[in-house]
């Protein structure tokens, strides 16, 4: 299992995931994206949908039929019925699945700081986890600590 914490700075989740949703996409896997907050969800559907011109992101939520056909599925609970091996936590709230995902992009802010702090001492403890720390430093994304 692999965790990679971002800590947004400058930006909203709306602007990281599309980045992190082309690159798993990209590499043939599903997403699966995970926030307790309904406008947050429409916002990042939204950003998706509107990456680019060739680069729309194809996605559906939970609810709306067919979520096993969806290349990223956006939800409230880490429940990947699009078959997603990779998640991506927007709303800074840690949680896990009941089958560990491959891999979990921890988005989080300065709001949720202190939780993701204590999320990255626990997982430190458990065996066959990898966790990476990413900042936005410029306008890009640096591997830090």
């Amino acid at each position: 299992m692999r965790v990679d914490f971002y800590q947004l700075s400058r930006d909203p989740a709306e602007v990281a995931l599309p980045l992190i949703a082309g690159k798993v996409i990209g590499s043939g896997e599903r997403l699966l994206v995970v926030s307790a907050d309904g406008e947050q969800r429409k916002r990042i559907r939204q950003a998706l949908w509107s990456a680019g011109p060739d680069t729309f992101l194809a996605n559906g939520e939970v609810g709306d039929g067919q979520e096993e056909r969806q290349p990223i599925l956006l939800s409230d609970a880490p429940q990947p019925a699009n078959g997603a091996k990779f998640m991506a936590i927007a709303d800074g709230q840690w949680r896990e699945g009941s089958e560990p995902f491959a891999r979990t992009f921890y988005l989080f802010d300065e709001s949720t700081v202190q939780q993701a702090r204590g999320v990255w001492r626990e997982l430190r403890s458990r065996e066959a986890v990898e966790h990476y720390y990413w900042k936005q430093e410029g306008g890009r994304w640096i591997q830090a600590g």
